[in-house]
């Protein structure tokens, strides 16, 4: 499942039929907050467990076969454990100025969990669902998200509160998706102001993970980008700046638990669909 430009999860087991996957970017006025939305349908068209890859978003998680909704954290770790099994739906991709908006928390009290969207908004939730899986396509839904989260996330963000994220960590974190491969998280401190130490402690505060964790993350999920899209794994590794083919193996290994030939199996299971 894709949450663009990231990629969410794909099923544990390989499947006969692809799934299929529709990106699409939110409303301008909510790109701080979201960073994209994509719907997905197994090609199956049953419900299928899937395997969690590590990633530096808050994923919203719609199944709208179930009907259920989910959040996933912010990961540096892959997982097939906790609720993972969906067959057709949306998934929202949330910054960290998003998850404080629309949730109202901070990022990192969902690293790496997995959260029913009910515990955190309460019955509203359900009306989300429910909209959701009447809209008749993927734009009609796509349409339906911007304007809910437009209400939502943005009367939010005016009336501020104590979940408002640190402004500093929120700008360093989008330079971390951003930068070009072999970016210094000691450069990057220098650029926001703040020593390395302090940097990595407001990370931790706010979205969980290191500015180093972040930063593996991005290129792993360029790597995987580019993999998905038919790219060698050659050229790959060298183009996300990797030391070497060993190097990329081994990332690859401890970041999805599978050897690259593994991963590129699966990656190229995912067919674009139409809106």
């Amino acid at each position: 499942m894709r949450t663009l430009p990231q990629i969410h999860s794909i099923p544990v087991r390989p499947q006969p039929l692809p799934c299929e996957t529709v990106a699409r970017l939110p409303d301008v006025r909510l790109r701080r907050y979201v960073l994209g939305y994509a719907g997905f349908r197994a090609g199956a068209r049953s419900a299928l467990p899937h395997r969690l890859l590590p990633l530096n978003l808050a994923t919203l998680v719609i199944d709208l076969a179930a009907p259920y909704a989910l959040v996933t954290g912010a990961r540096s770790t892959p997982t097939v454990a906790g609720p993972s099994t969906w067959a057709y739906g949306v998934s929202v991709g949330l910054t960290p100025e998003g998850v404080a908006a629309l949730l109202g928390v901070p990022m990192r009290e969902l690293a790496g969990t997995a959260v029913p969207l009910p515990d955190l908004l309460g019955r509203p939730a359900t009306g989300l669902v429910e909209r959701l899986a009447a809209a008749p396509d993927w734009s009609a839904r796509f349409a339906l998200l911007d304007e809910i989260l437009t209400g939502e996330i943005l009367d939010s963000a005016t009336a501020g509160g104590a979940s408002q994220p640190d402004t500093m960590v929120s700008s360093a974190w989008w330079q971390l998706q951003r930068a070009p491969a072999g970016l210094r998280i000691g450069a990057l401190a220098d650029r926001v102001g703040f020593s390395r130490r302090c940097l990595e402690l407001r990370f931790r505060r706010q979205i969980g993970l290191t500015p180093g964790t972040v930063a593996r993350i991005v290129r792993f999920q360029r790597a995987i980008g580019l993999l998905a899209s038919g790219a060698a794994l050659a050229g790959t590794a060298t183009d996300t700046g990797y030391a070497d083919q060993p190097h990329f193996t081994r990332e690859v290994r401890a970041l999805s638990g599978l050897t690259p030939t593994q991963l590129c199996a699966f990656l190229q299971d995912l067919v674009p669909g139409r809106q």
